[in-house]
């Protein structure tokens, strides 16, 4: 096998295959479950890696060209063997069965566990899954949970930790609390308005002060220790808070406040038990979560 020869990822090819079939990158988007530009960049990634036009535009249209209507034949083949092997693996996880907790933020568990989970459940439907939906740190090395979804690296040596993504965050607010107290154009004018407080504020000042945010426990009169409970007062027009934007763009009712500054990057780490790994249901739940909470905070 000349593994050189092999410069493009399946991602790229499954793109322009779905693009070929389905007429444009909006239309394969959708049967992807991705975004338009998303989809764009792996077909121009593809492009690149081979050194070939796969597509030319006429109008509103994209057509094969010759070298794409000859690869179209060759990716066919390819997700034939795909499917052939989703289907194996989908014989073998089927039969995979136990409990595993996993335990995330209860932001994280409400929002953005659920579309994963039922993909899990599809893939192993004889799983049984704990949401351990939890603020502090719960500790895997006393088995209180199997998985961990964590915004930090941990540090026990006999930890297995994967950085996932590097997820976004923004500030947001209700549009009826930015009518009433006007839109702020800058940091200042920001500083100066209501906070939702997220657990503990003297944290939260610590995060915001060295970000430009110059705010104290007077921007503060209300917050919860919940961060589902913080985040609907947000939703509800009490103040501003920042917020990861994959949870942002799952709410209704808010919108985000100075949309031209830098976003706040955090990472997302999994980490589970070194013993636990070694487990078909744990290693199979793990491999979907970085699956997923990888493309979804990519696009």
């Amino acid at each position: 096998m000349n593994w050189k020869a092999i410069n493009f990822d399946w991602n790229q090819a499954r793109s322009f295959l779905a693009t070929a079939e389905e007429g444009s990158f909006s239309a394969a988007a959708r049967v992807l479950e991705q975004t338009q530009p998303t989809v764009g960049r792996q077909v121009a990634a593809l492009e690149q890696a081979l050194g070939v036009t796969l597509f030319e535009r006429v109008g509103k249209s994209l057509n094969l060209t010759t070298a794409g209507t000859e690869l179209l034949v060759h990716v066919s083949e390819m997700a034939n063997v795909a499917n052939k092997i989703s289907l194996t693996a989908r014989s073998q996880s089927q039969a995979v069965e136990g409990q595993v907790r996993i335990t995330a933020s209860d932001v994280m568990s409400a929002y953005q566990l659920p579309p994963i989970l039922k993909q899990i459940r599809l893939a192993a439907p004889r799983l049984e899954i704990d949401v351990v939906a939890a603020n502090d740190i719960r500790d895997i090395q006393r088995r209180e949970a199997d998985i961990a979804i964590r915004h930090v690296r941990p540090t026990q040596p006999d930890l297995i930790a994967k950085l996932v993504a590097e997820a976004t965050a923004h500030f947001y607010a209700a549009p009826s609390y930015l009518e009433q107290v006007g839109r702020p154009r800058n940091e200042d004018e920001l500083a100066k308005l209501d906070f939702v407080g997220f657990g503990d504020v003297d944290t939260m000042i610590g995060f915001l002060n060295p970000a430009g945010i110059e705010v104290t426990r007077e921007n503060f009169r209300i917050g919860s220790q919940s961060g589902i409970v913080s985040w609907e007062l947000v939703r509800q027009g009490f103040g501003i808070s920042v917020m990861s934007d994959d949870v942002a763009a799952l709410t209704s009712g808010v919108e985000r406040v100075l949309p031209e500054r830098e976003p706040f990057k955090f990472p997302i780490w999994l980490a589970t038990h070194s013993e636990l790994q070694t487990a078909r249901r744990i290693r199979l739940v793990f491999d979907q979560l970085a699956d997923h909470l990888g493309s979804r905070t990519n696009y």
